[in-house]
Formats: C-alpha cells, sequence, structure tokens
C-alpha cells in the first residue's frame, strides 16, 4: 500500500501493524516471494514483448505454463501484468466520426412555421420491410405547406440516398421561385453527414441544420409525417417486392400526399392547393 502511494500510518492502521514494524521490515533481505514477484516480472514483460503487446494476462499464463513449463497461477500473473502496467490489445479501436462545425448547430431550435416556401425544408429517412428485403426512403419536406419537394427510394440507407432526395428538391422547384439561405434541416444520421450531403447543400444556397442527437421532437414535422405514411399506407398489407412498396410510395407522395389528402393544418387543403390559394390571394 505504501508503495502505490498510500501513507504510511494510515496504511499501518488499516492492516493492524506498527509503523516501526513497517520500517524494521525495510531493512530486512527481500522475502522469497519478492524475488519471485520481480522474477515473474521480467519474465512476464519478455513475453509480453514478444507477443508484440498482443498478449493479455490468459494468454501470458499459457505461455508461461505451457510453453516455459512455469508454475504460476492466473490471478499471479494478473496481478504483476497490473503492477507492471502491462494489457493485451483489446479489440478494433473505435474511431469517431468527426462531426462538421457548419452543420452541428440547430437553426430550427422547433420552430417550424414559416410565411412563405423554401424557408425551411426538413428531411429524414424511413425503411419498410418487404419478403425481398427492406426499402429505404428520403423525404424532404418544405414546412410551409407540407409538400413533398424532393424524395428518393434505394435498397440501402447510403448518402446517394439523401444526396438524391435534395437534389429532387433543389432542382425542381415545382412551379416556385428557389431562393439561396433555405436551411435544410435533419438530424445526425451519417447520412446528412456526409461530404456528398453537405457539399450539394452547401453549393446549391442551403443553409445546413441538424438537431441534437436521439431527440425526436427536434425534426418532429418530418417525425409526425411518417407516422402518418406508416398508418395510411406502410402497415396496411405486407409486401412482396421492392418495386411494389416503391411504387406505392411514389403514388402516395406525389399524388395522395402533394395533390390529394387534406391537412388540418392547411385549413382542410391539400399542400398544393395551399399554395396556390396563398399565391391567388395574395396576388
Amino acid at each position: 500500500m505504501a508503495a502505490e502511494k498510500f501513507p504510511v500510518q494510515v496504511a499501518c492502521r488499516v492492516v493492524g501493524v506498527s509503523e516501526s514494524g513497517y520500517y524494521e521490515r525495510l531493512k530486512r533481505p527481500p522475502s522469497e516471494r519478492a524475488v519471485r514477484h520481480a522474477w515473474l516480472t521480467d519474465l512476464i514483460t519478455q513475453v509480453h514483448a514478444e507477443s508484440r503487446g498482443t498478449y493479455g494476462s490468459r494468454r501470458v499464463h499459457a505461455e508461461l505454463t505451457l510453453g516455459r513449463g512455469v508454475a504460476v497461477g492466473h490471478n499471479q500473473v494478473e496481478l504483476v501484468m497490473h503492477r507492471a502496467g502491462l494489457q493485451g490489445a483489446t479489440g478494433r479501436p473505435k474511431w469517431k466520426r468527426i462531426k462538421p462545425d457548419n452543420i452541428a448547430t440547430d437553426l430550427v431550435e422547433r420552430d417550424f412555421a414559416r410565411g412563405g416556401p423554401n424557408q425551411l425544408w426538413v428531411t429524414d429517412i424511413t425503411e419498410h420491410s418487404t419478403r425481398e428485403g427492406k426499402v429505404y426512403c428520403c423525404v424532404v419536406l418544405d414546412t410551409y405547406s407540407r409538400r413533398v419537394v424532393g424524395w428518393s427510394i434505394d435498397a440501402s440507407p447510403t448518402a446517394a440516398l439523401v444526396t438524391n432526395a435534395l437534389g429532387m428538391a433543389i432542382d425542381t422547384p415545382l412551379g416556385r421561385t428557389t431562393a439561396g439561405g433555405t436551411v435544410i434541416h435533419s438530424d445526425q444520421g451519417v447520412q446528412f453527414a456526409s461530404w456528398a450531403f453537405t457539399d450539394r447543400a452547401k453549393a446549391s444556397g442551403l443553409v445546413p441544420s441538424m438537431g441534437s442527437v436521439g431527440d425526436c421532437y427536434d425534426n418532429s414535422m418530418i417525425e409526425s409525417f411518417w407516422s402518418r405514411m406508416q398508418v395510411e399506407l406502410l402497415d396496411r398489407k405486407k409486401w412482396k417486392t421492392r418495386v411494389e412498396l416503391a411504387n406505392a410510395i411514389f403514388d402516395y407522395l406525389e399524388i395522395w400526399h402533394n395533390r390529394k389528402r387534406r391537412h388540418s393544418q392547411l385549413g382542410w387543403l391539400s399542400p398544393i392547393e395551399y399554395e396556390r390559394n396563398r399565391i391567388i390571394t395574395v396576388a
């Protein structure tokens, strides 16, 4: 305990020995146990070095007992290695993804109300199973009218999935005026933090924004959209193929949701009707 920097007076009181006895012990020659520990330390250090620093206590113990015929217990090997600061390789290193600073800020702060189109877009990915496998869908939604301005469907949730949906929203303004400064808000998924998505957004004059990790309320509007789509389409039947489900999603987004579905927050108008009525009113 004293060797591990505990106060001698406290250590002696804990183990029930006198301080004078402790200091008298220091004057004596090393015991057989101390000599053996020193010898084991040198031997274990050598075995550990020969393993290129990869062996833990179990493999060091196996090398000592099976390879070198040393009678030693596993607990003693573990103790000596701990005191010598030796440990084995513990699996693959865990690399942390660097979060780009320019999209880490939440510019929305749960306020999705906007007075005109192309001021705030929200985006996210959902998935659903078929007998062939999963289908992934990314949607870009304009919070002004709840209109789906971009979407993409694929068999895997890659950066291309979200970039294609964003590209559709940018390249096809659907008769609306696309101005710079539109905020594109997402969660902190790896797809939205990818270089391809970020570069496409910046090159088009969009301003990336991200909510906090694991908080659905930071992107609640698109979460609500997915919930309605789940009830009204995805969970209503068992889908056989990816193509069948992809066609159904296309019909839901472009034909039903944008053109026909009446939304309570839009005065019971569809997104396209709402935009047209606002344009006529302003004119």
